[in-house]
């Protein structure tokens, strides 16, 4: 079952204060969420937490789920920053609603659509998941730029990272969108590439701002 949002918002700011300062316990105070909440029980029926005189330690299977809660949270602050360009507190705000959507398997879609990014926005570490381990085992680069294809290569668009409206207006109007075939066909001394029946030229900045799915 489902843990709440309250109960992964413990379990995320535990994780940080367990793992990252290395307290090995947080103050029911330093959680962000007051004793005496559901929350704390919902967590401690499951075994995931022990509370002890107003503190806070993980269970060895608690430690886990707080891994891949701190995970989905900076999953989700790539995505909604570097990919729908939402940044700022606002940014933040909608990370902290969005992570709990990304179930179990949703995260390594996201993942891997990010290329397995090893840090939020932020800078702090993204726990890797089993789909990246894959990734580095098999040597497969996930999502790149279009600039990383080599002519006669083709792949899957995933999406377009430009903070330029009119960018992403003339780009789509090329079919540049999620889930259409590219075959690029030539890298210089412009990008040539297809989509559909049509070729178009671009230049390498606006190449850089394509990604796509090998």
């Amino acid at each position: 079952m489902k843990l709440s949002d309250k109960a992964e918002e413990i379990l995320e700011a535990l994780w940080i204060a367990v793992e990252e300062e290395g307290k090995g316990f947080a103050e029911i105070d330093q959680l962000g969420i007051p004793a005496g909440d559901p929350a704390y029980q919902e967590l401690a029926s499951r075994t995931l937490i022990e509370v002890k005189e107003g503190r806070v330690y993980f269970r060895p299977e608690g430690r886990e789920e707080g891994r891949r809660t701190i995970r989905r949270h900076r999953l989700a602050e790539r995505l909604l920053m570097d990919v729908l360009n939402v940044r700022g507190e606002a940014g933040d705000d909608k990370a902290c609603q969005f992570e709990h959507l990304l179930n179990e398997g949703v995260d390594a879609k996201v993942c891997t659509m990010l290329n397995h990014p090893t840090t939020c926005p932020h800078g702090k570490h993204i726990p890797p998941g089993d789909c990246c381990e894959e990734a580095r085992r098999s040597g497969d680069l996930g999502v790149v730029p279009l600039t990383e294809l080599k002519s006669g290569e083709e792949g899957e668009i995933a999406y377009i990272q430009t903070e330029d409206s009119k960018k992403m207006q003339k780009l789509m109007a090329m079919g540049v969108l999620p889930g259409n075939r590219i075959v690029l066909s030539q890298t210089f001394p412009s990008y040539i590439f297809r989509v559909g029946f049509s070729e178009f030229a671009i230049d390498s900045a606006m190449a850089r701002e394509i990604f796509v799915r090998k």
